[in-house]
């Protein structure tokens, strides 16, 4: 792993844990086992390595999404999507709660918003584009409750319940969206 990316992986998991606001540059040098000048050669402010973080996983989804398209129909494509979505909740827990974390907190998101946006814009379109399948009149409407139900499923999941039945809401859900 190369120092950028010890870096980038060091602030992800401090952000994580403690939160952008809690975590001093200082503790990310400490981390990584960099100076502070290596990191501000790769990043010009703190703010910035958060959009790189916040960038990164905006990828990791954009790639998630292409991969999954080799599914004939809009059904298969949305059981799919619904699966990726629990499997990766489940794998990348971290940096799916700082994802959550980051987008939630005022200063945060006020450093991110073109970011967040952009990210929106696409996962708005790529469900918006498997509900227009399904039912082409209320393809908007359906693609936020759907995308709603799953923010929800994550937030709870990560943040609020200890104890979270996730695989049996996963089978609820595919059991709904399989009619």
């Amino acid at each position: 792993m190369n120092k950028k990316d010890q870096i980038v992986d060091a602030a992800t998991k401090l952000f994580s844990e403690r939160g952008f606001e809690n975590t001093p540059i200082s503790l990310v040098c400490e981390k990584a086992n960099v100076s502070k000048g290596l990191i501000f050669h790769h990043f010009k402010t703190k703010n910035d390595l958060l959009r790189e973080i916040f960038s990164k996983t905006t990828q990791l989804i954009v790639e998630i999404s292409n991969s999954k398209q080799t599914h004939n129909t809009a059904q298969e494509k949305l059981l799919e999507l619904i699966e990726s979505f629990f499997t990766q909740l489940e794998l990348d827990k971290m940096l799916i709660q700082l994802n959550l974390n980051i987008i939630l907190q005022p200063n945060t998101r006020i450093i991110l918003n073109d970011l967040i946006k952009e990210r929106s814009s696409f996962i708005l379109n790529s469900v918006k584009s498997i509900f227009r399948d399904i039912d082409s009149k209320n393809s908007l409407v359906m693609s936020y409750l759907f995308i709603a139900e799953l923010d929800g499923i994550a937030l709870n999941y990560l943040c609020i319940f200890d104890e979270y039945p996730l695989q049996q809401i996963k089978i609820h859900i595919i059991n709904r969206y399989s009619k």
